[in-house]
């Protein structure tokens, strides 16, 4: 198994800086990483596979090594590019490796794939960004390995005003009250509701308490004049809307 040494400064890069002729990365490595980012920009990301994209982050934490290795592991062991930069910290840096500084770029990268993605639909109306919607829950929720709940408020034009976890779960549960759905949907002054959670199974098919609960939230709100426009339950690669398949009807 290849050691894989991490730079001391998480923002050094072997084209940047001036190092001593010894510790300079092999002209082979050089010429490697050179050719790679002129694929990158030439043909943008379609242009490399998974495992080079990820080894143009990981030059800027090991700066003189051959990263290859490493991206193929990583690959290996998350499954893909998005599995591998949506990984917890602490799995990350189980990864032999992967330090801090490795683990940190890459959950830069995550960071700002999500505020990008997010960026798309605040202050947006739902219904013309409902396809970019779609992605923000995808990209922030369909790779984690633990439920997370999602409200997203909106005011009485349908656009976006506020996006917030309500509440972490487990592998297969969380805990989500109505009372203070309602609660905070009144605190913002939202006119209607978008609730979105995810299987980390995969698989979005509701359970008969997702069913349920969101039953609950939707009488709740309706007692207040609050509008729910939909549960998105977000799958590896899919999602459910409850809208879609009927849940949400006059006597829901």
């Amino acid at each position: 198994m290849s050691h894989f040494a991490e730079s001391r400064s998480l923002f050094s890069d072997i084209d940047d800086v001036v190092v001593p002729a010894k510790a300079r990365a092999p002209s082979y490595l050089r010429d490697h990483r050179k050719r790679l980012r002129t694929r990158f920009l030439n043909g943008g990301a379609t242009a490399v596979p998974d495992y080079e994209l990820l080894e143009l982050i990981l030059f800027r934490a090991i700066p003189r090594q051959d990263v290859k290795p490493l991206a193929h592991l990583l690959i290996q062991t998350f499954g893909d590019f998005n599995r591998v930069i949506s990984a917890p910290m602490h799995q990350l840096t189980q990864v032999q490796g992967v330090g801090e500084s490795v683990a940190v770029e890459l959950k830069i990268v995550e960071a700002a794939a999500h505020r990008l993605a997010r960026a798309k639909v605040m202050q947006r109306h739902v219904v013309s960004s409902w396809d970019a919607l779609l992605n923000y829950c995808h990209t922030t929720m369909a790779h984690r390995d633990t439920e997370q709940f999602r409200i997203l408020f909106l005011d009485t034009k349908n656009t976006i005003i506020a996006d917030e976890e309500q509440a972490k779960g487990t592998l297969d549960h969380v805990p989500v009250y109505p009372r203070e759905v309602v609660k905070r949907a009144l605190e913002l002054n939202a006119a209607a509701l978008i609730l979105v959670h995810n299987h980390p199974s995969g698989d979005p098919t509701p359970s008969a308490a997702d069913i349920d609960m969101t039953a609950q939230i939707n009488r709740a709100a309706q007692a207040l004049g609050i509008t729910l426009h939909d549960h998105l339950i977000v799958g590896k690669s899919c999602e459910t809307s409850f809208r879609a398949q009927g849940y949400l009807g006059a006597d829901a």
